[in-house]
């Protein structure tokens, strides 16, 4: 084959794409496994509310089937800025609301608008695909190294340590992979930084913005609060683009309705942008969004409801791995946040399976957890993460509250012919 662009040459594969086949394959073979890799649902275990789903189908017998206008409709414009006044307290007309097909197009698309050829991004890793966009826009990568003791977040001095030149940081809270969140006072921290270098740069230069995408915000647990840049620091309104959508918030992955909030101007051309590219949220599933958004008891029944079965599996499974690690494992969990993740620890490498060999790997713990106890989970280094990190992302999206215990006994029995 002929050489392709630098871009396409450039590319690498997805590592959770490539499990994901393989799981894929074995249970089309009849093999039982417990598959938490994907960052989805299953909708027999957690459906997308009854009455949206009711408005969809409406909308399609009233033949709601030809384009949508470039930023999306008016009425579902509306309905996203009253939600988002009266769940989370933050204001932005429809003229900085951009209405896609869920929050990849516009995450791609504000990096095409701000981000030109060897731009610095930071963003902190594991994180979900913030590496693949900056390679698809030809960005400079400054990654972080996020660690446990900072639940996997940035902290406000790595990023001030590395702001000079920087054009965009991508901050995600909750966060995907890990379930975590970045607190209230070092969110704040990172904003004052941001706002103290744009004053620092003069008429000519490019502005710093932050990509803040929020997508999880809803599914918090316990004590957990989301907080959000413009809440804190409303002067960041003008730096700031989010990224949110219906999609985690009511297991509506499929359905593709996501929003980008931003400055006026920004916003503007990222329209410009996706009226070339066609990413828009289908017309019938908009004007049913734009209904369902409206119906303020219906989303506090469904999120109060949603929340509780996710938090009774996140918290299940997160007390398993602690009695194992209890009875000496070398396996560890952290105390869930949000989202519908969960972070486990397996840090098996160096240790014989009963025939012997020596796990040398992550990638080998990640194929003896799949092959001996049927679990499927995430490595971190799939997100970006240092290949040697023994942290991953477990999913319960797709979980079955009757199988948590098995799924744990199976694993206990892994975990036992290792020494």
């Amino acid at each position: 084959m002929s050489r392709l662009s630098q871009l396409a040459e450039s590319m690498t594969g997805s590592e959770i794409v490539r499990l994901g086949n393989e799981i894929s394959d074995r249970i089309r073979k009849g093999e039982t496994i417990f598959n938490y890799t994907i960052g989805d649902f299953d909708p027999k275990v957690f459906p997308i509310p009854a009455e949206l789903e009711e408005l969809i189908i409406d909308a399609y017998k009233n033949h709601y089937t030809n384009y949508p206008p470039g930023d999306g409709l008016l009425e579902l414009r509306q309905s996203v800025s009253r939600f988002l006044k009266n769940f989370q307290g933050i204001e932005y007309n429809t003229d900085e609301i951009q209405i896609a097909s869920g929050g990849r197009p516009l995450i791609y698309t504000i990096f095409q608008t701000l981000v030109d050829k060897d731009d610095k991004v930071i963003y902190a890793v594991p994180s979900w695909n913030n590496n693949h966009y900056v390679n698809l826009n030809l960005g400079k990568h400054c990654m972080i190294e996020a660690t446990v003791e900072n639940n996997f977040m940035p902290t406000a001095k790595d990023i001030e340590q590395n702001i000079k030149d920087t054009r965009l940081i991508c901050l995600c809270t909750p966060q995907n992979p890990t379930g975590t969140t970045l607190n209230k006072k070092e969110l704040a921290d990172i904003c004052d930084i941001i706002l103290d270098e744009n004053k620092k740069r003069g008429p000519g230069e490019k502005k710093l913005y932050l990509l803040f995408d929020q997508m999880y915000w809803t599914l918090t647990y316990g004590n957990t609060v989301h907080a959000d840049p413009v809440s804190l620091r409303p002067a960041m309104k003008e730096f700031t683009i989010y990224v949110d959508g219906i999609s985690k918030a009511f297991a509506s992955t499929g359905v593709r309705v996501g929003w980008s909030l931003g400055p006026k101007p920004v916003i503007a051309k990222m329209k410009a942008l996706l009226s070339h590219i066609g990413a828009w949220a289908p017309m019938a599933e908009q004007k049913a969004v734009a209904v369902y958004l409206t119906k303020e008891e219906a989303i506090k029944s469904y999120l109060s409801k949603f929340k509780t079965e996710l938090e009774e599996r996140l918290h299940a499974i997160s007390n398993g791995i602690l009695d194992l690690k209890n009875k000496g494992y070398k396996v560890d969990s952290v105390q869930p946040q949000a989202a519908i993740y969960l972070t486990i620890k397996l840090d098996l490498t160096g240790l014989k399976n009963k025939e012997g060999v020596v796990l040398q790997s992550q990638s080998d713990v990640t194929q003896y957890i799949l092959d001996k106890a049927k679990l499927a989970v995430v490595p971190f280094y799939a997100f970006g993460a240092d290949k040697s990190s023994f942290w991953y992302r477990l999913s319960v999206g797709t979980c079955k509250m009757e199988d948590i215990k098995e799924m744990l006994e199976k694993l206990e029995g892994a975990l036992s012919e290792l020494n």
